[in-house]
C-alpha cells in the first residue's frame, strides 16, 4: 500500500483528501477486470475507463462546475491526486482520464458558453471522449512550426495538413486542433479550432505503436471543413491558449510520474524482503536499503513540487509556468530513477514482461518527453528564473 501521509500536507483540503480515498477504492473494485480486457482490446479497455469513470463521477474533475464539474475552476490538485492515484495501478487508467481533461481544456479555459455547453458535459460524463491535436512530425517542442493550415472561406474555416503523436487519435468524438490561421509567423499565426471526428476530411492515417501501448495516431485534414463558430477565442490566440492549456496539466505529468514511482517502491519492497541472496533478504544488505532511501528521497521531493505547484494554481496565480515546470521535469526524472532501482532490485524477474516493475519501466520512459521534455523544462525554469531576479533587480 502506497504511503498516504502526504495528504495531511497543508497543501490539501478536506475534499482531496476523500477524493484520494474514494479514487482508490474505485480502483481497487474496477481496474482488475479492464486490465485483461486491456490484453484482449486496448480501444475497448480506453473506452470503458472512460465510461466508468464518467458514470462513477470521476471525470466531473476534468470540467468546470459550469458544465457538470465538481468546481467552478479546474481544480489542479484534485487533477493531480487523480492521476498519481490512476498511475498507481493502471497507465492506461491514468491516460483515459486526463485526456478528457486535456483534450478540452482549451475550450473549458478559453471557449465560448456555446461551445462549453455542446461538449463539456458529455466529456465529464464519460459520454465524450476529447483529444488535442497539436503535435506534428517537425513540430513537437517547437510548436511555432505548426504548418497544418486553417484557410478562411466564408463562415467556414478549410483545414489542411497533418498531425501525429496524438492520443486517443481513432477513439476521440472531438479534436481541439492547432492551426495556422495565417495571422503572423511562428506562434503568431496560430489558432485554436474544434473539429468534430465525423468531419468530412478527417481521417485516421495511422495508428502508432510504442512501448507501452496506448491509443495514439496520426491525423490528416484534407480540404476539411470546419464552421468559424468553432474557433475558440479569437484568431491567432492559439499559442497563448495551448500554453494556458499545458499551464494546468503539466503538473498532472508529474503526478502521473509519482503515481508510477510510488507503486515501483512498492512493488520493490515487497520484493527484497522476500527474496533471499546468500543466506539472507536482500533487504538486509546496506546497499538494498541505501537504494530505498534514494528511491523514498526523490518521491517526497516530487512530491513536494507536484502539490507545490498545484496549490500554487490553485490558490489565484494567473499562471505557475515556473513552479509546472519544475514539477514535471524533477518528478519524471526521479519516476525514471526509482524505477529503474524497482528493476535492479528485482533482478531477472525485473525484464520479464507483465511483471509490475517491467510495465512501469515502459510507461515512466514517455512521461519524460511530451508536454515539455525535459530539455525545454530546463529552458523554461531557466528563463523565468533570470526573468524574475531582473524583475527583482529593477
Amino acid at each position: 500500500m502506497a504511503d498516504t501521509s502526504y495528504l495531511d500536507w497543508p497543501f490539501f483540503e478536506d475534499h482531496h483528501r476523500q477524493l484520494a480515498a474514494d479514487l482508490e477504492a474505485w480502483a481497487a473494485a474496477n481496474i482488475g477486470a479492464l486490465e485483461e480486457l486491456e490484453e484482449v482490446d486496448m480501444d475497448a479497455a480506453c473506452r470503458a475507463y472512460v465510461e466508468r469513470l464518467g458514470r462513477d463521477g470521476f471525470l466531473k474533475y476534468t470540467v468546470p462546475a459550469s458544465h457538470g464539474g465538481a468546481f467552478d475552476h479546474l481544480d489542479v490538485r484534485s487533477l493531480c491526486i487523480c492521476r498519481e492515484t490512476l498511475a498507481r495501478h493502471s497507465g492506461l487508467a491514468d491516460f483515459a482520464f486526463v485526456m478528457q481533461g486535456l483534450g478540452t481544456g482549451a475550450i473549458s479555459l478559453f471557449g465560448s458558453d456555446e461551445q462549453k455547453q455542446a461538449y463539456l458535459p458529455a466529456v465529464g460524463g464519460g459520454r465524450r471522449i476529447a483529444a488535442l491535436a497539436m503535435s506534428e512530425e517537425n513540430a513537437g517542442s517547437d510548436v511555432g512550426a505548426i504548418a497544418t493550415t486553417a484557410e478562411p472561406d466564408g463562415n467556414h474555416y478549410v483545414l489542411n495538413g497533418s498531425k501525429t503523436w496524438i492520443s486517443n487519435a481513432g477513439l476521440a468524438d472531438q479534436y481541439v486542433v492547432i492551426a495556422r490561421t495565417g495571422d503572423g509567423p511562428g506562434h503568431k499565426g496560430l489558432s485554436a479550432i474544434i473539429v468534430d471526428a465525423d468531419t468530412p476530411g478527417l481521417s485516421v492515417a495511422e495508428r502508432i505503436d510504442v512501448i507501452a501501448p496506448h491509443p495514439l495516431g496520426t491525423l490528416t485534414f484534407d480540404n476539411c471543413r470546419v464552421p468559424t463558430s468553432q474557433l475558440i477565442g479569437e484568431t491567432g490566440q492559439g499559442f497563448r491558449i495551448a500554453m494556458g492549456n499545458l499551464d494546468v496539466f503539466r503538473s498532472t505529468v508529474a503526478a502521473a510520474a509519482l503515481g508510477f514511482a510510488r507503486r515501483a517502491m512498492d512493488e520493490a519492497i515487497a520484493r527484497v524482503q522476500e527474496r533471499q541472496v546468500f543466506g539472507q533478504a536482500l533487504a538486509d544488505f546496506q546497499l538494498t536499503q541505501a537504494r530505498i532511501g534514494e528511491m523514498a528521497t526523490e518521491i517526497d521531493a516530487s512530491a513536494l513540487l507536484v502539490y507545490r505547484g498545484a496549490w500554487t494554481r490553485d490558490t489565484g496565480a494567473d499562471r505557475v509556468t515556473r513552479e509546472a515546470s519544475m514539477s514535471k521535469m524533477y518528478a519524471t526524472e526521479a519516476a525514471q530513477r526509482v524505477i529503474d532501482g524497482a528493476v535492479q532490485l528485482f533482478g531477472g524477474m525485473g525484464v520479464v514482461s507483465g511483471v509490475p516493475v517491467e510495465k512501469l519501466y515502459r510507461e515512466v520512459r514517455a512521461l519524460r518527453i511530451y508536454e515539455g521534455t525535459t530539455e525545454i523544462n530546463k529552458l523554461v525554469i531557466a528563463q523565468q528564473t533570470m526573468r524574475a531576479f531582473n524583475q527583482a533587480r529593477n
